[in-house]
């Protein structure tokens, strides 16, 4: 497996492709429609080279997850924290690269100055709320039916790691 640095152009239509059933199928993403390909390349633009955006392929070039981070809110006063975010394809889960991409990104965001990471997960998805434990990261608030997706209300909690 290769960790390396997003590129706009190279893998905007396979990481939309990843995400798309995220967006499509589950609420685990708040989004309603899907971001296409020209919109996943936007986004990856306007976020390097200031923030972490990483994606993780296999030996031949078959990209299996991504990550990235963000500002966490937009006034310069929250600046030193961002807000983390990582998608796999369902093959890629439980074989480490969830786990080796969130590395890659905590490293990059210490080295970048900024001081904590904030993953902001749909409060019953079980599986991401374990992995960040896993990765050290603490629940620090729960906000009760603040989104709806599928007409369900919806409770978040947010995690948050220092670095």
């Amino acid at each position: 497996m290769i960790i390396r640095e997003a590129d706009a152009a190279r893998d905007a239509a396979r990481i939309a492709e990843i995400y798309k059933p995220y967006v499509e199928h589950t609420d685990i993403s708040f989004e309603t429609v899907a971001p296409d390909e020209e919109e996943i390349r936007r986004r990856i633009l306007s976020l390097q080279p200031d923030y972490p955006y990483f994606v993780a392929e296999d030996e031949s070039g078959h990209l299996l997850g991504y990550c990235y981070a963000h500002p966490w809110k937009a006034r310069v006063s929250y600046n030193p924290t961002l807000e983390t975010s990582i998608y796999l394809r369902p093959e890629a889960k439980g074989l480490g690269i969830g786990t080796a991409l969130m590395h890659k990104l905590t490293e990059a965001a210490r080295g970048k100055g900024f001081v904590s990471l904030i993953a902001c997960i749909t409060a019953d998805n079980e599986e991401s709320c374990a992995f960040h434990r896993k990765l050290g990261f603490e629940q620090v608030s729960l906000f009760k039916k603040v989104g709806r997706k599928f007409g369900r209300l919806l409770d978040v909690a947010d995690f948050q790691y220092m670095l």
